[in-house]
């Protein structure tokens, strides 16, 4: 039996986020496309007929999750005082949750490594996810000029991939927490 265009466009929205969720747990090269589809009650067959290529699958799926982050971060700022919107960001991603998180977050913390090796279109994906948190933060870049908020932007935002990342590689769960503390204090100073 064919499934219709909308239970098929719910399939595939379901088939990128447990992909997501995946990658970022298990990275994308430890992750077959069985672990992706076997939970959702779907074939490895039954992949083709939603996607051209894991590649593909990856590319929506660092797209889709960058997407979630730039939309938590967002909400985040809201949350707080319009003079502490980037505070606001800073202390969300740079946080013992995210670090934590392990299926969850940020992708560009997560598979870092692997995206730099990644086919074009997943490059692309991640590059329009790194500009999208870079813009996220320049906006709230209160009295500078454009391009000294968008300076200042690209060093927070590769601070705060580099400290959650490196939080999560260390051992010692006080040295981690330190990591992720510094550069908050740091961050503050921006």
């Amino acid at each position: 039996m064919r499934k219709s265009k909308v239970e098929a466009a719910d399939t595939r929205r379901r088939i990128v986020e447990a992909a997501a969720r995946e990658f970022r747990l298990h990275g994308i090269q430890a992750t077959g496309l069985n672990a992706v589809m076997l939970p959702l009650g779907l074939t490895q067959g039954g992949f083709y007929r939603h996607f051209s290529s894991k590649d593909q699958l990856v590319a929506e799926a660092c797209s889709q999750a960058m997407t979630e982050v730039i939309d938590g971060l967002e909400a985040a700022a809201r949350h707080g005082d319009a003079d502490k919107g980037l505070a606001a960001i800073v202390n969300a991603y740079v946080s013992e949750s995210h670090r934590d998180t392990q299926t969850g977050g940020c992708p560009l913390v997560a598979m870092a490594s692997e995206l730099a090796r990644a086919d074009e279109q997943t490059r692309a994906a991640a590059t329009q996810g790194f500009e999208d948190l870079v813009d996220v933060l320049a906006k709230r870049m209160v009295g500078k000029p454009p391009n000294a908020a968008r300076s200042s932007a690209v060093f927070a935002v590769a601070a705060m991939i580099g400290a959650v990342t490196m939080s999560r590689v260390v051992e010692d769960s006080d040295a981690s927490t330190a990591i992720l503390e510094d550069v908050k204090q740091h961050l503050g100073a921006i």
